[in-house]
This record gives C-alpha cells, sequence and structure tokens, in this order.
C-alpha cells in the first residue's frame, strides 16, 4: 500500500493512526494524524 493509500484508509476508518506494509520501501510503516492536522510517518528499521 502506498502513504497515499493508507492515509485514505485511515481517514476511511475514522482513526488518528493505521498500520500498513509500504509497497514502496517494503517496510511495516504507521501513518498518523499529528496535532498540527498534518500527516507524519514513521518506517520499522526491520
Amino acid at each position: 500500500m502506498t502513504i497515499d493509500d493508507a492515509i485514505l484508509q485511515m481517514n476511511l476508518l475514522d482513526h488518528n493512526f493505521f498500520i500498513f506494509l509500504n509497497s514502496e520501501t517494503n517496510k511495516v510503516c504507521v501513518v498518523y494524524l499529528r496535532e498540527d492536522h498534518d500527516y507524519g510517518i514513521i518506517e520499522a528499521n526491520m
């Protein structure tokens, strides 16, 4: 899943974060809604 797809899914589910497998890096990532209403991403180093 791309980051844009993950943000879309997170918003459709009305969640503050979404865990997904990034199709571009093949790593587990978390996209989240920041307090300033922007998006952040955390990528696991595995």
